[in-house]
């Protein structure tokens, strides 16, 4: 596995796959990896001949009063993880190959996508996501890139940015990765005591209520958030953000659903702000 730091490194070895003709398969991180992230990298492997994982913490994703500064730095864990997973490339560049001094250009995906749910609690959050991201596409130029459904509305920018910017990549989206209680895997997770992971299973058992009313032939969305509400309701310490029924390609409120949906929630346990979906199909 090799470990680069160095842009011009990074596309000596792009270019070398490319010259033989690699399928390469792309999963970019944040580091503090978990089995989710690994379960990227397997999808990654199945399909793809080298595998590339990127790890770093993109700052611009970060709102003011958010985590940035104590967000888990492991790197030396992660890589170890990686080279059990035979990862052949680990790419973890400085901030400054990121965001040269001078950088002023924003990739930004406009419309409902980057205005709602998380958007709207961080207004500047997906502007960071869609430029790192670009710029991640840009210097690893993959066949194919693997992110987790967990973060559901990422995942909805991210293609839309993909889209509508040409790149001939395909976005593949991972289904979350749980704890035998149903709690979804989160970096974030190391944040939580004993007690506040209890309380954190507000946000599966929501869903998991939702998915049981839909399952028995529910349609209303009013319906279906009144039983995510039902549970929050059993948990003090648990304060909501959001309970949203959306479509899951343009993220518009269902009053109604006919095929499908997303439930989305997020939610604050002390001072942890955690992201959970589910996806309802008939």
């Amino acid at each position: 596995m090799r470990i680069i730091e160095a842009e011009d490194e990074l596309r000596t070895a792009v270019s070398a796959a490319r010259a033989a003709e690699k399928r390469i398969g792309f999963v970019p991180t944040m580091g503090a990896l978990h089995q989710g992230h690994l379960s990227l990298v397997s999808a990654a492997k199945r399909e793809c001949d080298l595998v590339a994982v990127s790890i770093f913490i993109n700052p611009t994703q970060f709102g003011p009063n958010e985590d940035y500064d104590k967000y888990p730095r492991t790197l030396n864990e992660d890589t170890k993880l990686l080279a059990g997973e035979d990862v052949d490339l680990v790419f973890t560049p400085a901030r400054e190959t990121i965001y040269p001094e001078g950088c002023s250009t924003w990739v930004e995906v406009e419309g409902l996508l980057t205005r709602t749910l998380e958007a709207a609690q961080r207004p500047e959050h997906f502007r960071g996501v869609t430029t790192v991201v670009a710029k991640l596409f840009q210097l690893v130029a993959p066949d194919v890139a693997y992110f987790g459904r967990k973060d559901f509305q990422q995942s909805v920018v991210i293609r839309r940015m993909t889209h509508d910017l040409c790149y001939p990549i395909d976005i593949q989206v991972c289904e979350t990765i749980r704890d035998p209680d149903g709690l979804a895997l989160s970096s974030r997770n190391q944040y939580l005591n004993e007690k506040q992971r209890q309380q954190a299973l507000s946000l599966s058992k929501g869903l998991f209520a939702a998915r049981a009313m839909f399952e028995h032939g529910e349609r209303h969305g009013d319906a279906l958030h009144v039983a995510v509400q039902a549970v929050f309701d059993e948990y003090a310490d648990v304060s909501v953000d959001y309970i949203a029924i959306v479509d899951p390609e343009t993220l518009e409120p269902l009053e109604t659903v006919v095929d499908r949906c997303a439930v989305l929630i997020a939610a604050r346990v002390g001072q942890t702000r955690l992201i959970d979906n589910l996806m309802l199909e008939n």
